[in-house]
């Protein structure tokens, strides 16, 4: 007799099996159910609600999915041997109630139990994201979500160039892109969206044409103009995360108001000369209590902030908080870790040091406060014009 099937037999007599309608049953009670198959037997299908982890990564992964050793577990394969070997592997990581679904994912169809064609990836993504796969806390289910996610940054200058390359690079599926501006020799410096060729050119078309060349299979969505009160909730409605790069106080204020008012997290980001900050506004995101920019500053405050031509601004500094920026965006898509929500981290490039900084909302805030009451998007360029003259 072979090894492997001498193997088996002991399997057979030490590891619990079980039948697919009684795994139906306990994952109903709260058992969890795992598929060890491959991804090209998945695509065909997958019990419902099923956790999907190929049998090669499974004990690598398992631990960050399920960390509770006591966690009744189904291991599914397509005809019950892959998943005897796998019970076997769990029981000896510690796993206390682990059980293999006999006859497999063959017999849970032959029953006529639910199950469900799960989004996959092909062959070209699975080799462009090998990096991501391996990631238990990302994994294929973390790729597709970011395959199926929208992200809009607002400008395509300093900030918003690292922060759409760094995104298209990890396959955030639709990239919208607002920028009324064309490219000027001065924006070489830090815009790497742009090349010398660019200059003369519509920001969005330059940056469509980069991004679409570095990643051919996702959608990028331009919009050649300025964001104001009219246009604003038809642009943002659409997209899970906004990523702010603007340097420009009516923007900041429109961009917020309409997030909060939309519930859509706000990834904030601005520089000056050597430094710059990054944080999250996301004052709707259940059990935060993370402001909004308008409790900071309520209303036109900051007025002696210059842009970026009044002031300058070292080339790579933005390069720095647009990737800060958009590791919070991947985070928020992901659900992973812990977003930048109620906490403002600055960098000082001459020192070479983070510092962070607690955030509250204010309650009384006419934007997000308890009372707030939306009285429509306010004139922002003429109200910010007004203040400074003030």
């Amino acid at each position: 007799m072979k090894a492997k099937d001498e193997r088996l037999m002991k399997l057979r007599r030490t590891i619990p099996q079980i039948e697919p309608a009684e795994a139906l049953s306990r994952q109903k009670q709260g058992a969890v159910i795992i598929d060890v198959r491959e991804s090209d037997e998945i695509s065909q299908g997958s019990p419902k609600g099923a956790l999907r982890i190929q049998r090669g990564f499974l004990e690598l992964n398992v631990e960050e999915k399920i960390p509770n050793l006591d966690q009744e577990i189904h291991l599914i394969c397509a005809a019950g041997l892959r998943s005897l070997f796998a019970a076997d592997d769990l029981q000896r990581m510690g796993y206390l109630h682990v059980a293999s679904v006999e006859g497999g994912f063959d017999s849970w169809k032959d029953e006529g139990l639910p199950f469900e064609i799960p989004p996959t990836l092909d062959a070209k993504a699975r080799e462009r994201y090998a990096r991501h796969l391996v990631m238990p806390q990302v994994g294929v289910a973390g790729q597709i979500k970011l395959l199926e996610s929208k992200v809009l940054c607002i400008g395509a200058g300093g900030i918003g160039s690292p922060v759409a390359l760094y995104l298209a690079a990890a396959g955030v599926g639709t990239l919208g892109i607002i920028d009324h501006d064309v490219v000027d020799a001065s924006n070489l410096q830090r815009q790497i969206l742009h090349k010398e060729s660019s200059i003369g050119r519509r920001k969005v078309d330059s940056a469509r044409e980069t991004l679409e060349a570095f990643n051919s299979s996702i959608n990028v969505v331009t919009y050649n103009e300025r964001l104001n009160s009219e246009n604003v909730e038809n642009i943002l409605r659409d997209f899970d995360v906004v990523i702010d790069g603007s340097d420009n106080l009516p923007t900041r204020y429109l961009v917020n108001d309409a997030c909060v008012r939309l519930g859509i997290p706000n990834v904030h980001g601005a520089v000056f000369r050597f430094e710059g900050q990054v944080t999250v506004f996301w004052p709707g995101k259940a059990g935060s209590s993370g402001p909004c920019y308008r409790c900071l500053f309520p209303d036109y405050s900051r007025q002696d902030a210059p842009s970026c031509a009044q002031a300058g601004v070292l080339g790579v500094l933005p390069g720095v908080i647009g990737l800060l920026q958009a590791v919070e965006g991947l985070k928020i898509i992901l659900g992973i870790g812990r977003p930048l929500i109620g906490r403002m981290v600055f960098f000082d490039a001459l020192d070479a040091s983070f510092h962070e900084l607690k955030l509250r909302q204010n309650p009384k805030c006419r934007c997000c406060g308890k009372e707030a009451i939306f009285g429509g998007y306010q004139d922002y360029q003429l109200a910010c014009a007004t203040a400074a003259n003030a």
